[in-house]
């Protein structure tokens, strides 16, 4: 039997869709996923080099209207774009020498953890005081991000893109999650606040409970980092030491610079001839030590008797004990090790870095990697070793904590210098590789905000630039310039101290996580009791 379709009333159905309707239509399909990635990108904005911290706060507010009363599934991939426009361009600098695809594979995974966290502040969204648990998600997503995959990349952490803005003394009231919170939170708070008062506008009615969390959300930040501001001080609780900064420079950017590691290592040797000539001719004041950068000497001074001499002649001629930074093999272990050489006794004490660079200092998944691209193997012949101890090198009293490059991104392995006894920082470093890129003023600003989280100045020595002494109220009191020689002096003040941030160590951000967890168990709660009443 054959079955007749009706015919079609097509004055019922009305006209079918012009070109014109279906492209609105598309855009407005196309509009929240385009919003979000922008969102992205001005948060992107806010980070150093540029000096527009402020910018973050509408990058969350816009963040949170694309995610409202989106499902999870929307939500994901909305937060995944936001990732994208965030860390695409925050980190290109990684694919500067090795090409764009180890760059790409790392934004990939990292904007999951971010996509994830949309998911978490869509769950959250229909909560009282929704911000204040939505920026406790964004905050646990940071901590595991710090933490997983190959220990973590904490790089685009939102405290370390707040070096110039208000909220900075907060980083001294509970280190990075506590000034990074703050800073979701202001601009969760601000698009509540402007979402309430349209409601309340349509309505005639406002809320006002809704309407005092969302004041709350950005006042509370702002005051608390106006009061913390009474932490924040330069003043020498121990006296002062006068430090020397040497950076000698490369002979050529990228990654071929390590053949030529004697050039290297006579680079810095050479500032600091000059530097000894300046002291003689009366021209700058002798410093009381001198710190060199991450990879000064990349060739092993305990086993190449010339490099020793080379390092030794500098310090005798300079008459002040120098950091140097050099590659060591010991035990069939390669070590990014800091020397302390003496004019007089030569080495004398030591630290090797202790988070090492996955990708760049060992490769995890080497079988693997190697089935992938046998060039990527290549560049990284050996895995360094991981050291043991915190470094804090005792220079004639004065206590140097040493966290060497990578290290500066990761809250413990500053924050324990100080909890054993530093009384000012240095963070060598070598950025050479990553050229003229924006990495060094993204590692230049986290420097900032380790001196006013643990009120310590921070010297920064890099191979290349940008070499720079911050005082510990995160001020930058000299820098150099990228791939010149230069030297800069300066009498610093050592503190002895700890702010809360120091003392606390990891519980603001386990506070953080825990409130997050709440809001998210209460979300998924009050969803599957709705669901229950809804089937009844």
């Amino acid at each position: 039997m054959t079955v007749t379709a009706p015919p079609v009333d097509q004055d019922r159905l009305g006209p079918p869709p012009s070109p014109a309707g279906r492209g609105r239509r598309l855009l407005l399909r196309l509009a929240p996923a385009a919003a979000s990635a922008l969102c992205g990108v001005l948060l992107y904005v806010s980070f150093p080099p540029r000096h527009l911290w402020w910018l973050a706060l509408p990058a969350f507010a816009g963040f949170a209207w694309v995610l409202r009363g989106r499902t999870w599934k929307a939500a994901f991939g909305l937060g995944y774009l936001f990732g994208l426009g965030f860390l695409l361009p925050l980190l290109v600098w990684t694919g500067v020498e090795v090409g764009p695809g180890p760059w790409l594979a790392l934004v990939a995974v990292e904007a999951l953890f971010i996509a994830l966290v949309a998911v978490g502040v869509t769950a959250v969204s229909k909560l009282p005081a929704w911000p204040l648990w939505a920026a406790a998600v964004w905050i646990a997503g940071e901590a595991v991000r710090a933490r997983v995959p190959f220990r973590g990349f904490p790089w685009g952490k939102i405290a370390f893109g707040q070096a110039d803005g208000v909220f900075l003394p907060l980083a001294a009231v509970g280190g990075t999650p506590v000034l990074g919170f703050a800073v979701v939170l202001c601009g969760f708070g601000l698009y509540e606040a402007g979402r309430v008062l349209v409601e309340g506008r349509r309505t005639r009615a406002l809320r006002r409970g809704a309407a005092a969390a969302a004041v709350l959300s950005v006042a509370v930040p702002v005051v608390g980092a106006v009061a913390a501001r009474s932490l924040v001080s330069d003043k020498a609780e121990d006296g002062t030491a006068r430090v020397a900064v040497i950076q000698g420079n490369v002979p050529r950017s990228g990654l071929e610079f390590n053949a030529q590691r004697r050039a290297v290592l006579d680079y810095h040797a050479r500032e600091t001839l000059k530097l000894a000539a300046d002291v003689k001719a009366g021209k700058v004041a002798r410093p009381d030590f001198v710190l060199w950068p991450e990879n000064s000497s990349d060739i092993d001074p305990f086993a190449n008797p010339d490099a020793a001499a080379v390092i030794d002649n500098a310090a005798k001629a300079i008459g002040a004990p120098i950091s140097v930074g050099a590659v060591v093999e010991r035990d069939g272990k390669l070590l990014n090790e800091q020397i302390l050489w003496d004019p007089v006794k030569g080495p004398t004490q030591t630290y090797d870095k202790r988070q090492v660079q996955p990708f760049g200092e060992y490769l995890p998944l080497r079988p693997l990697i190697g089935a992938v691209n046998k060039n990527w193997t290549s560049m990284v012949r050996q895995d360094f070793s991981r050291g043991s101890k915190p470094g804090v090198f005792d220079i004639d009293g004065a206590k140097v904590g040493l966290a060497t490059c990578y290290e500066a991104a990761f809250d413990w392995a500053v924050r324990d210098t100080v909890t054993h006894g530093a009384q000012m920082i240095s963070v060598p470093s070598n950025n050479a590789t990553f050229d003229r890129s924006e990495m060094t003023y993204q590692q230049l600003a986290m420097s900032r905000v380790r001196a006013v989280e643990h009120s310590r100045t921070v010297t920064v020595p890099v191979t290349s630039g940008v070499s720079a002494v911050i005082m510990p109220d995160g001020r930058i009191t000299q820098k150099t310039g990228m791939f010149v020689p230069a030297y800069l002096v300066q009498d610093v003040p050592l503190r002895t101290s700890k702010t809360p941030a120091t003392q606390l160590g990891i519980l603001p951000e386990m506070a953080l996580v825990l409130i997050a967890a709440g809001g998210l168990g209460w979300a998924v709660g009050a969803g599957i009791r709705g669901r229950r009443t809804a089937g009844k």
